[in-house]
């Protein structure tokens, strides 16, 4: 036997493993390795929107204060008051 006839039995040898492991396995392809280094944007986008889908229920949002119109007023007054009074120490 010529070494390309053993090389080309080995061949459909492995071809035929490969496709009845396939059949047995479900067809799932092994997992490639992990490669060293910072992941692509894609693959870490992936991974973050898995993540935020993983989670069941978002809190309820906090409902925003808002300022009264008085409020609103007298905080305007104290800045003002505070502005004259730097200006006042900045000019003796």
């Amino acid at each position: 036997m010529a070494i390309s006839e053993i090389l080309a039995s080995i061949d459909r040898e492995i071809v035929q493993l490969q496709h009845a492991r396939a059949l047995l396995g479900g067809g799932a392809v092994t997992a490639p390795k992990k490669k060293v280094g910072r992941p692509r944007k894609i693959v870490a986008a992936t991974r973050k929107a898995a993540a935020v889908a993983s989670v069941k229920a978002k809190p309820a949002k906090k409902k925003k204060r808002n300022i009264s119109p008085e409020g609103r007023k007298r905080i305007a007054e104290a800045v003002k008051k505070r502005w004259a009074a730097l200006k006042a120490a900045d000019t003796k």
